[in-house]
């Protein structure tokens, strides 16, 4: 059976784990959402429907899911991790509460990962059972304190001192108490309480405390070996930035896990702007396929569709540090030069998505919001429109504003400055005015300038310019060397064939005029 010594009851001061929270979810109620009908709220059901099934406190329940997704189920989309719904029931190679909830609930793995109120349910079924191992009876099942072993379990963290983080960071929420909203505007509310959590065998396990060998301000836990590379094969020359789809803790305890085979230079906590660096600055982190060799990698606690985790906190913590990283290795502060892990050629991920702030956060860094030496090259160009982010709508920015069209701060984010610049650009080149950058405005924008005559041999911006313009055209790669060599000659031949001019292989000013009316 378990037991315990008596104890004093504690206070907040007690979890110094995220200092001082203001815990409250404001992005997410729909403007004039209205109450529900007979005080009818299906989350907050769903949580005291679960924790009086299982026996587990309500409280608990509610602190353990805020701390894991803000109460987002992220309309079934795993995390980082292979971790899904509200309460992040995991399936990976190495955790598998997602698998065990099924057994334990007679639901359906879909159901767990899709549904609410099962993944709660499912939630609080494992930690019922990892109660029922653990000895616990019912009088302690209803003292949320003796619940901390059980819930640094749930964690899945291999160390005891990453447990115990996890675990740390759920009773500092409740200490702290919650007030949450989901994404259907149900608000939810945990009372601030004095805590006295019994962490039994990770009493011991010391929460992360060595100081950053490259950051002062930041604590060390490094990553697992398999999971960067040793050195470096380019110079670093760019910060990347990244949202870690997932929590601060769970995110540290994944890059040490061996199977991830991800990892992250620096992870930043959404509540109170705490950074880890996970792996030294001198070696190869991999979080950007292309952008490993040269960039850091900052990872930003939170979910790219959910604004709640990009706290002012974390915004200014993180601009710290990226100031600090700039100056100390000479990165010039500009969007050519930090970056999100969508804007680096090469990759598919969406982060830190349109919810980041980019103005808001480069003015914290100190350096300009604009374009710099905004990238314009790309292996291919995809279609933009209002909502679209990234690297590609900040070259179509940059491009708009030398032509004279105002589309705004080079931001990457495709607002309505940029729809109403496209439109004026599409209609002064005859192009269907919709306000959507596709493959024949892309071209019009790509070769516009100077028309100079060019042929196998030339070299120079021009020529990049063409290549870059024949890319967007063909839909297909054209090297974007400069450089006019016998692959560039057949593009030029392939665009003038199919737009019906004369085949030479030779970019005159018809083909020059071709390319900027966007055929």
């Amino acid at each position: 059976m378990h037991r315990r010594p008596p104890r004093t009851p504690v206070r907040r001061a007690a979890l110094p784990v995220l200092g001082t929270l203001a815990v409250l979810v404001t992005a997410v109620q729909p403007a004039g959402a209205a109450p529900r009908p007979g005080g009818q709220d299906p989350v907050g059901r769903a949580f005291t429907g679960a924790a009086a099934e299982f026996g587990v406190p309500r409280d608990l329940l509610i602190a353990l899911g805020y701390g894991e997704t803000h109460l987002d189920d992220h309309a079934g989309l795993p995390s980082q991790a292979g971790g899904y719904g509200v309460m992040h029931l995991v399936s990976n190679p190495d955790q598998h509460t997602l698998e065990l909830a099924s057994r334990l609930t007679g639901e359906a793995p879909s159901a767990l990962r899709e549904d609410t109120a099962s993944n709660i349910r499912g939630g609080a079924a494992v930690l019922r059972s990892y109660a029922d191992e653990a000895g616990l009876d019912r009088a302690e099942r209803r003292d949320a304190d003796a619940w901390y072993p059980l819930v640094a379990r749930y964690g899945g963290a291999a160390n005891p001192s990453n447990a115990r983080l996890y675990a740390d960071t759920v009773y500092t929420f409740l200490a702290e108490g919650v007030t949450a909203r989901t994404p259907d505007g149900e608000e939810l509310s945990v009372r601030a309480r004095a805590v006295d959590p019994e962490r039994g065998p990770y009493e011991s396990a010391s929460v992360a405390s060595a100081q950053s060998p490259d950051y002062p301000s930041a604590l060390w836990v490094p990553a697992s070996t398999a999971n960067y590379a040793v050195g470096r094969t380019a110079s670093i020359s760019k910060i990347v930035v990244h949202v870690t789809q997932g929590s601060y803790a769970g995110s540290i305890s994944w890059f040490q896990n061996p199977s991830a085979q991800v990892s992250a230079h620096y992870v930043v906590r959404s509540s109170d702007g705490q950074i880890t660096q996970t792996v030294r600055d001198k070696d190869t982190a991999w979080h950007a396929r292309s952008g490993n060799a040269s960039g850091i990698g900052i990872e930003h606690e939170g979910y790219v569709d959910n604004p709640s985790w990009f706290t002012d906190s974390m915004y200014r913590s993180s601009a710290a540090l990226t100031a600090y990283l700039c100056n100390r290795y000479g990165i010039p502060k500009d969007r050519a030069h930090i970056v999100g892990h969508s804007e680096v050629p090469n990759n598919d991920h969406t982060d830190p998505g349109p919810n980041w702030n980019w103005t808001y956060y480069m003015q914290l860094v100190g350096g300009s919001t604009g374009g710099g030496s905004v990238q314009l090259t790309f292996p291919s160009y995809d279609t933009l429109r209002a909502g679209s982010s990234g690297a590609q709508v900040s070259a179509a920015q940059s491009l708009l504003n030398q032509q004279g069209y105002d589309a705004g701060t080079v931001d990457g984010n495709f607002g309505s400055k940029t729809t109403a610049a496209v439109t004026a650009f599409q209609r002064a080149r005859g192009l269907g005015a919709d306000g959507v950058v596709g493959a024949r405005t892309w071209t019009a924008l790509l070769a516009a300038g100077s028309t100079p005559a060019l042929s196998q041999g030339s070299t120079g911006s021009a020529v990049q310019r063409l290549q870059r313009a024949l890319t967007a055209a063909l839909g297909r790669t054209v090297s974007a060397d400069g450089t006019f060599g016998s692959g560039t000659q057949q593009a030029v031949r392939d665009y003038q064939s199919g737009r019906s001019l004369g085949v030479d292989g030779a970019v005159g000013s018809a083909t020059w005029t071709a390319l900027q009316a966007g055929r």
